[in-house]
């Protein structure tokens, strides 16, 4: 059974100008022809295009919900018995002495587990807070002379 890995990129939003097309379509088609054979250059295979809603900012206060249209490609996971596809060349230099991770560690991404908050020891210990001066406001200064403004009182 063969294991895949996921991109997603977005997809272009309007074409570009190139030699040959004249109207806007033909220009778009020109611009996604050009982006599928880059990724295609790296290894991977068109799978679709998805437009997805994500909510954003709209304001100071509110929220909206704006559509975005992407293009996913996927590439199958090198196993033990083929090459990947875009195989490094082998380092012929000693690896330096590391750790050993554990090995479902290194197989889960970064995102994959909930992030914990931990206690270091020097933020466990209790602190005396510092003692600050209360503020007062500097007196009004008495305007002399008559009032301006609307009618007086």
């Amino acid at each position: 059974m063969s294991s895949y890995e996921y991109t997603v990129i977005p997809a272009p939003a309007r074409g570009e100008k190139t030699k040959g097309a004249k109207t806007g379509i033909e220009r778009f088609a020109a611009t996604l022809t050009d982006t599928l054979n880059e990724m295609a250059r790296d290894g991977w295979d068109y799978v679709r295009a998805e437009t997805l809603p994500a909510e954003e900012r709209s304001g100071l206060t509110s929220r909206t919900t704006v559509y975005h249209n992407v293009l996913v490609f996927r590439r199958a996971l090198a196993t033990a018995k083929s090459e990947p596809v875009n195989a490094a060349p082998a380092r012929t230099e000693p690896m330096p002495a590391t750790q050993p991770e554990a090995p479902e560690a290194a197989a889960k991404s970064p995102f994959s587990a909930p992030m914990r908050a931990t206690s270091r020891p020097e933020e466990t210990a209790i602190r005396p807070r510092s003692v600050e001066p209360t503020l007062t406001a500097p007196e009004p200064a008495i305007p002399s002379g008559p009032r301006l403004g609307p009618a007086s009182r």
